[in-house]
């Protein structure tokens, strides 16, 4: 028999085809079960406007089996066949699909949809077979015809005896190698599993003669196998179904064979949009934060489907990073799919899914805030991070899309607070959203510089995480009103005029002192001062500059170390015991000043968390006062 070789334009293109396309072998299944699907499918468009066929859906179906002895892999379908023209223009050029000329033949607006479009699929059999062989009878033909080939060799094409319409794919799996197994594609579990991971949702069944086990009659504990044949996909996926027909027991049963994550789904949500782009989407966020969520191994990304079949199982183009906790899938007919249906084209349809699933998100997040308080709270603390983190990326430019999605401690409410509601409470004398940054709201409360504030009825929200400030800064503001740290030189608060004369006559009696202490602690301060937001403390640091005393924490634990520091301000309590001693020490004893001094500086360090850099200096410090 004559071996034809294929029309394509030489054995290196095949080979790039087998060996390059696909990512994982795995693949192939799901290739042959979508052109099997397809025969089915161009059977049904056939009825649709021939009255002397009718379809029965019951009838069509797609068939595996493995023969593990004969290293052999089928793949039997009911559809529309091949003829013998058919089999040497669809399986002898590579790349020309018969389902793609189809579709532009018959395009049809119900909803089935073909998706092998690129006429390569077929050839990722070669993957994993050295034979691969078709035997296929068309609806058209009374005759059945065998097309057979071991790769870029060519083929044959021969007649053969077949009782009914349909094809029949046989591929003789290669023997393993050192790197690859072979053998887990004619196991049944395997089988089975990549067939409900890529091609669950095809609309037609999917069937294997399953293994089970049973009790021997008349026995009690002997034990005995018999085959049984079994559906194994799904076919109508629940995003395929109305609304008004699921509860919410269904999507969490979706949520948890699609091994989403082991809690429960916080929220769900169910997307059907038929409009310039047509999709279909469930997306869910979940109650608890992945073990991995902060991690360089934590991948992101939405399970996309391509008329039921999965093309990728995390689509990262389809979520923003500060939404990456949304777990889900997105179906869609529209998708422009690049030739081995598993990376996309970055094209319009894409992005504008991405656009309206991000609006959603946001809006779905905003619907839990405002109706559902308890369960929003307890999304944030899973995620309020990653919202935190993404007002900060990307120098603010998501800024407006998550502001308001965001909360803090109040000091007021004793609770987490929205930026609005923080607004919508402030009194008209109040300039700042007043803010106060520590390691724990316990330490914050019992911070000196909230003094003033809080004696002016203000309210202050707690910053506890790592990325508080650094987000507050890229946020700048929130309706018009500046964010205020309770540490910073300038508060906003006015003084009155009997006060400012005050102060005015203490800085200047004062002057002298403040100057030796700022040059006795050279290095360590910008400025010794007299401290307006102190009123029951002795001590405390504020900042000056851009770089707050916190952010000095937390850049400086980081890898890398660049020993940033806050440009920082000693201030002290003119009112308070404290500094009576000090000035006391100024007019007669210049050594208790120093020792006053470095112990002030000390305390100071000691309020904020900071390091103390001679311990054994400080111990010996406090030694001498008790003398």
């Amino acid at each position: 028999m004559e071996t034809k070789e294929f029309k394509a334009e030489s054995k290196r293109l095949l080979d790039l085809m087998i060996n390059s396309i696909y990512t994982h072998k795995e693949i192939f299944l799901r290739e042959l079960i979508s052109n099997s699907s397809d025969a089915i499918d161009k059977i049904y468009y056939r009825a649709l406007t021939d009255d002397s066929l009718s379809f029965d859906k019951e009838s069509y179906y797609v068939k595996i089996a493995a023969d593990k002895e004969n290293r052999i892999l089928k793949i039997t379908d009911t559809g529309i066949g091949m003829t013998k023209e058919e089999l040497e223009n669809n399986l002898g050029v590579i790349a020309k699909s018969g389902s793609l000329a189809f579709k532009k033949e018959n395009d049809s607006k119900d909803g089935h949809d073909i998706i092998g479009q690129f006429g390569v699929g077929f050839y990722a059999a070669f993957m994993v077979a050295e034979t691969v062989t078709v035997i296929s009878k068309s609806l058209d033909s009374d005759e059945a015809y065998k097309w057979e080939s071991k790769g870029a060799e060519g083929y044959t094409i021969e007649p053969c005896t077949k009782d009914s319409v349909g094809t029949e794919i046989i591929l003789k799996i290669k023997e393993n190698t050192e790197d690859e197994n072979y053998d887990e594609y004619l196991d049944e579990y395997r089988l089975k599993e990549i067939i409900k991971k890529y091609s669950d949702f095809i609309r037609y069944p999917i069937k294997m003669d399953i293994t089970n086990t049973k009790l021997k009659d008349g026995t009690e504990d002997e034990y005995e196998e018999y085959i049984e044949e079994q559906t194994i996909n799904s076919m109508v996926p629940i995003w395929k179904k109305n609304k008004s027909e699921l509860k919410e027991e269904d999507y969490d049963k979706f949520y948890e064979e699609k091994h989403y994550g082991y809690d429960k789904p916080l929220k769900h949500i169910h997307i059907i949009v038929d409009g310039a782009v047509r999709y279909n989407s469930i997306l869910f966020i979940p109650q608890n934060t992945p073990y991995d969520y902060y991690t360089k191994e934590y991948e992101k990304g939405l399970e996309l489907y391509s008329s039921g079949v999965l093309i990728m199982d995390k689509c990262q183009d389809l979520l923003p990073d500060y939404f990456s906790f949304v777990k889900g899938m997105v179906d869609s007919e529209d998708l422009s799919l690049n030739i081995s249906r598993e990376m996309l084209q970055h094209d319009r349809q894409l992005k504008l899914i991405a656009k309206n699933i991000k609006n959603k998100i946001k809006s779905e997040l905003l619907s839990l805030l405002k109706n559902e308080r308890e369960k929003y709270e307890k999304f944030y603390e899973s995620f309020g991070r990653q919202l935190k983190y993404g007002v900060y990326n990307d120098f603010g430019a998501d800024k407006e899309m998550l502001q308001d999605l965001l909360m803090f401690y109040s000091s007021k409410e004793k609770k987490l607070v929205t930026l609005d509601e923080y607004i919508s409470r402030m009194p008209e004398s109040q300039k700042y959203i007043y803010y106060a940054s520590g390691e724990s709201n316990e330490r914050i409360e019992k911070l000196p510089q909230t003094e003033l504030v809080a004696e002016e009825g203000y309210e202050i929200l707690y910053f506890t995480d790592d990325v508080d400030e650094f987000t507050i800064r890229m946020l700048m503001s929130y309706k018009e009103k500046e964010f205020r740290s309770v540490s910073s030189n300038d508060l906003g608060i006015e003084t009155k005029e009997n006060e400012k004369e005050e102060e005015k006559a203490q800085k200047e009696e004062n002057k002298e002192l403040f100057e030796y202490m700022t040059k006795a602690l050279s290095g360590k301060i910008k400025e010794v001062r007299a401290s307006k937001r102190l009123k029951h403390h002795p001590v405390c640091f504020s900042n000056d500059g851009e770089i707050s005393i916190e952010m000095e924490k937390i850049l400086n634990s980081m890898p890398n170390n660049q020993e940033i520091k806050a440009d920082k301000i000693l201030e002290i309590n003119t009112n308070h015991d404290v500094f009576k001693a000090l000035k006391s020490a100024f007019e007669g004893d210049k050594e208790k000043l120093d020792l006053y001094t470095n112990l002030l500086y000390t305390q100071a360090l000691l309020i904020e968390g900071l390091p103390i850099n001679d311990p054994v200096e400080f111990t010996n410090d406090i030694c001498k006062i008790m003398k």
